[in-house]
Parts: C-alpha cells; sequence; structure tokens
C-alpha cells in the first residue's frame, strides 16, 4: 500500500514510525513549513519533516493544500493519505484525490471534543476517559464515519503533555491496524453516534489561572494548558508562569490569588483558591526560566516581601 503521511508536530512522528516499521510504502510526507522557533527565532523544520529526512522520505512543505501541493499529491498515486495533526484543513477537493481517501488519527472518542485541541479540552472539562480514533476524513470538521477506537483513562495529575505522549504510541498502532484492515477490506466506517463537543484551538487566554475558581478547576486548566500554551497569572503586572500544581486541602483560610509561603529548607508555596488552596511545584518569574517553586520562594523570604505576594 502506497502512504501519503500528512502531519507536522512531535505527537505526529511516532505514527509515521509506526507505518514505516510495519512496511508500509511511504512515499510522501505532506508537512507544515519550517517555522521560527526560539527566542532567536531560528527557522527549524517541523518535527515530521525532520524525521523524513532521516528516513529519506520525500517531503511536501505546504502550510496549505492549494492547486500546487494538490498536483503533487496526484503525481504521488498513493493508495491512501493517513493524516495526524497536520495543521491544516485538506480541501473537498484534494480528499478524493488517494484511491481509498484520507484515515485521521484524532485524539478523542469523537463525536466528542472535534476540533484542534481534543486532549487539552478533554483535562480542562474534567473527562475521566478519553482515548483515540481512526476515521474517514470528509467535507465535516471530524465527522466521518470511524475505523478503530482506543481508549485512555485520564489521570489527575495528568498534563496535556503527558497524556498525549501516550496516545501518539497506542494511537499509532491503531492507525496502522486501520490502514491494514482497509487495505484487506477487513475494516469497514461506523457513524458516529452520539453529542458532539468542540476544542477550539488554545490561546495564551485559555491559559490565565482565575483563582476565584475551585482548586479542582484550576488544576485541570493549568493542567490542560501544560505545556503549551501554558497556565500564567500575573504578579506585580507581570505574567508568570504557572507549572502543575497540587491539591493543598489542608489550607483553606487563603483568599483567591494570596501566596502563603511556609519558611525552611524546602519552602512549601500555596495559593488561594475559591476553595481550598492548590501547591505550586514549578514557577516561570518574567524573563526567568521554570523553576522549583521552593528555589523562587527563597528569593522571596530572603527579600522580606512575602506579605505583599499575591497573584492577580
Amino acid at each position: 500500500m502506497r502512504v501519503l503521511f500528512a502531519g507536522t508536530p512531535q505527537v505526529a512522528v511516532a505514527s509515521l514510525d509506526q507505518l514505516v516499521n510495519d512496511g508500509f510504502d511511504v512515499v510522501a510526507v505532506l508537512t507544515r513549513e519550517d517555522a521560527p522557533v526560539g527566542r532567536k527565532r531560528v527557522m527549524t523544520p517541523s518535527p515530521v519533516a525532520a524525521r523524513a529526512a532521516e528516513l529519506g522520505i520525500e517531503i511536501i512543505h505546504a502550510n496549505r493544500i492549494d492547486e500546487t501541493t494538490q498536483q503533487r499529491i496526484a503525481a504521488l498515486e498513493a493508495d491512501i493519505a493517513a493524516i495526524v495533526a497536520y495543521g491544516g484543513l485538506v480541501p473537498e477537493k484534494a480528499l478524493g484525490i488517494p484511491r481509498l481517501g484520507w484515515v485521521n488519527l484524532h485524539f478523542s472518542l469523537l463525536p466528542a471534543w472535534r476540533g484542534a485541541a481534543p486532549v487539552q479540552h478533554s483535562i480542562m472539562a474534567g473527562d475521566d476517559i478519553t482515548g483515540a480514533v481512526t476515521f474517514q476524513l470528509e467535507k465535516g470538521l471530524d465527522t466521518g464515519p470511524v475505523f478503530g477506537t482506543l481508549t485512555e483513562a485520564i489521570d489527575p495529575a495528568d498534563t496535556a503533555g503527558d497524556l498525549l505522549g501516550r496516545l501518539a504510541v497506542s494511537g499509532s498502532v491503531l492507525l496502522s491496524q486501520t490502514l491494514s484492515g482497509l487495505d484487506s477490506g477487513a475494516v469497514v466506517g461506523v457513524p458516529q453516534r452520539g453529542e458532539s463537543s468542540y476544542a477550539h484551538k488554545l490561546t495564551l487566554v485559555d491559559g490565565k489561572i482565575d483563582w476565584s475558581a475551585p482548586a479542582l478547576a484550576i488544576r485541570r486548566r493549568i493542567n490542560g494548558t501544560t505545556p503549551d500554551p501554558g497556565a500564567w497569572t500575573e504578579l506585580d503586572g507581570q505574567r508568570f508562569k504557572i507549572g502543575p500544581v497540587s491539591p493543598a486541602a489542608d489550607v483553606d483560610s487563603l483568599s483567591p490569588g494570596q501566596v502563603q509561603i511556609t519558611g525552611g529548607k524546602q519552602p512549601r508555596v500555596v495559593v488561594g483558591t475559591g476553595s481550598h488552596g492548590v501547591e505550586l511545584a514549578l514557577v516561570q518569574p518574567p524573563g526567568k526560566k521554570m523553576m522549583n517553586a521552593a528555589d523562587w520562594a527563597r528569593g522571596i523570604l530572603a527579600s522580606g516581601t512575602v506579605d505583599e505576594v499575591k497573584f492577580a
């Protein structure tokens, strides 16, 4: 089976490797164009492009599948296109180019969480179970018939990065099995059933912490926006990033955003919420790298300004 693989971020690399290792003829990779990375804004290939180059696979760089890109895809004469987090829409005219169409690996249990950030929204919503599906790409947004499904429990401590990492690996096997089944005729799509929900692409605004919310909701928001776009609050009018937190149910006297630092060799940093406190583990003050909250707290204790620290 001749396969066109479409994907861009690190989460898609496992699927590319799985298809190659399972003997599929990956004739080309479609990925987004090089993008600036880091503070120095160095133009860098996508993780999928970098891996394809290592494997010696032809690379098609395109942020949108225009007429020229469609012609390049058609010239490949692929039997099927497998798509994992490509980051762009496949126009209706391109859907019928491969003989068997496009198969999308999506990290939710469709029709729940259609859209760009299903894992992040699943965590923020407090879902206990998520998973991944393979489905036939069609004109509607993530509406096509489902070929295969797997489930994954969400641990209360899971960040979006943790959960996506696990789903990327298990989902790669599901994708490979789906393509094999479609090639042999053993797999048939099943229409989606149930209520749908939409997972919009997260922006910086989604990472803003509302300390008046209950501790559980705050923890879910932080986990869902970690590592991207990142959770944050304000301190002295500047953005202050917050890593995953843990419950501090023994502290319930703090006002929302009020910071309590307990002294000692390993200071404990607890922030008040709309219910009980949450304990900080990692923080990133403005202009600095992510650090242990205890290290940041020692600096605050040394400055003698601990009573003035409150997040907004």
